[in-house]
């Protein structure tokens, strides 16, 4: 899931996927602004047919974070 996951958030912020690690911080390391992490958000409820809770999503930091609530949600 993490090569998926980094190949969707270089749509919308300028890295390359392989500098992208499962502690990158969204907003620190990676430099996403709110607007951004909303549109892959929404990239990942298309994707893999789930719905993710704006309130639940503040905690999310980094991309290990987002993978893990990811996972749990598809599980669910």
């Amino acid at each position: 899931m993490l090569e998926e996951f980094r190949e969707m958030m270089c749509n919308y912020i300028e890295a390359k996927p392989e500098s992208i690690t499962l502690d990158s911080e969204f907003i620190n390391d990676l430099g996403f602004n709110s607007f951004d992490f909303m549109c892959l958000l929404g990239e990942i409820e298309e994707k893999y047919g789930i719905h993710v809770d704006e309130e639940e999503i503040i905690g999310l930091s980094t991309v290990r974070d987002a993978i893990e609530y990811i996972e749990k949600l598809k599980k669910a």
